[in-house]
């Protein structure tokens, strides 16, 4: 029994140590799992550049304006275009800093409101159930609920040692790593 508890402790003591394999695992798991969902998304935003706006982003975003004009995209008022080209850059850039480990900590505190701003788009806009805690059955919180933790892991412990945000010498990030 003692042999077990010494070697739990070398193994997980070992991992306390690793300050590196957290960050750098959240953000390879953002790779594998959002990354792709996003950039997507934001090309489904656009027509011919991003300044042009498509019909599946004024559906996308204002479903109920852009059904009352047939998904004309003329109908568009400043605003919505505004808010379309910002949600667009967006889901383009943050994306890309939280990868490449550039203004990390911000890259994955600008998602998470964007995820905020999502949810409430996709349930009064689109009459997505948000669900609830500790159900028995997957919802739209519990979803963003993960993503919203694995951008905290980014918010609180950086990019890690494999980042721009290391690489640039401390002056983003701190430069301390076991």
């Amino acid at each position: 029994m003692n042999a077990l508890i010494s070697l739990h402790h070398s193994v997980f003591s070992r991992l306390d140590r690793a300050d590196w394999l957290l960050p750098t695992l959240a953000r390879l798991a953002f790779l594998a799992v959002l990354f792709v969902y996003y950039w997507n998304s934001a090309l489904l935003k656009i027509d011919d550049s991003i300044f042009t706006p498509s019909s599946g982003a004024f559906g996308q975003i204002f479903p109920k304006a852009a059904e009352a004009v047939l998904w004309n995209v003329e109908e568009m008022t400043f605003f919505q275009r505004l808010v379309i080209f910002a949600g667009t850059v967006t889901e383009f850039v943050l994306p890309v800093l939280i990868v490449i480990g550039l203004f990390s900590r911000l890259a994955a505190l600008g998602t998470i409101g964007f995820i905020i701003v999502q949810t409430v788009v996709d349930v009064t806009g689109h009459g997505a159930k948000l669900g609830t805690w500790f159900d028995t059955s997957i919802a739209l919180i519990d979803e963003r609920t993960l993503w919203v933790f694995l951008l905290l892991v980014i918010v609180i412990k950086g990019a890690g040692p494999l980042s721009l945000d290391r690489l640039l010498g401390g002056r983003i990030a701190p430069a301390d790593v076991d």
